[in-house]
């Protein structure tokens, strides 16, 4: 199996940003993946090790402000900035390869708003979109007040302001206690986002809903049937704008949120796997 290899690169703005690459012997495509609000690319080690395998290689980064990333924890100033450094991403895995090899965004949780928002803006960049349990419609919403507060935030350029993010219990993201202690222990796991952060996600979200519908590349959406932390529900609504042919999905009953965690994930990411290789 490939090991990953620590990495970095430059985003627009000067900010220096790690990644892993589990590298593919025999490269048939990229993998440009994008993490949840919480974890990072040392989470997803198992199946990325599996892509590899199959062909495909990954190149994981760290969002800014998490996991390798220490500078300006928890922090982006806004949407676009997000996505500028996933293109940035992109451009250094081209680099690297033949400009002809399929570059497919996966986007895991939170990452799902990043991924999707980049597909949707950038379709030419991007010939396949993967997402799992995506963070588009979470069950925990923001209150009224919240919401207010956010927004004069912004106003006010209030946008560093440490906010904890509500996921403290391990059990939200998988059922297998081994995975929960892992969670608990994680000290690269973010606790705290800043304003700023939280507003780049609502611009995210803003992208998303205007422009989803004219979305052009094959889409795989991939859902923890148990999951406490994602409306499956509303995001099963939300991708019904895309036609039939152009959508895969599959619900896992019986799972938590983070698939890689999950007793099931051979089965799951073997869907994936096939998936890309189709």
């Amino acid at each position: 199996m490939s090991t990953a290899e620590l990495s970095s690169f430059t985003a627009s703005d000067g900010y220096v940003i790690r990644f892993r690459r589990w590298s593919a012997e025999h490269c048939r495509g990229l993998v440009l993946a994008v993490h949840g609000i919480q974890s990072h690319s040392g989470w997803y080690e198992w199946s990325s090790q599996l892509l590899a395998a199959a062909g495909f290689t990954v190149y994981f980064a760290d969002r800014r402000g998490s996991g390798l990333n220490g500078l300006q924890r928890g922090h982006a100033a806004h949407g676009e900035r997000l996505i500028n450094d996933v293109r940035a991403l992109r451009r250094r895995a081209l680099d690297e390869h033949a400009a002809t090899l399929p570059v497919t965004l996966l986007g895991v949780s939170w990452g799902g708003k990043i991924a999707t928002a980049a597909a949707c803006l950038f379709p030419d960049e991007f010939q396949r979109l993967a997402l799992l349990y995506p963070g588009l419609a979470p069950r925990l919403q923001p209150t009224w007040s919240q919401r207010l507060r956010l927004k004069l935030a912004r106003r006010f350029e209030i946008v560093k302001r440490h906010i904890p993010i509500p996921l403290d219990d391990p059990a939200l993201f998988t059922q297998t206690q081994e995975w929960q202690q892992f969670i608990r222990e994680d000290p690269l796991a973010l606790h705290t986002v800043t304003s700023g952060l939280l507003n780049a996600g609502t611009d995210l979200d803003h992208i998303v809903n205007h422009a989803l519908h004219s979305l052009p590349v094959p889409v795989l959406l991939m859902l923890a049937g148990n999951d406490q932390i994602i409306n499956n529900q509303k995001t099963l609504q939300l991708f019904a704008r895309l036609p039939q042919s152009q959508l895969q999905t599959r619900v896992w009953p019986e799972t938590r949120h983070t698939l890689e965690f999950e007793p099931q994930r051979e089965q799951i990411f073997q869907h994936l796997t096939d998936w890309l290789q189709r």
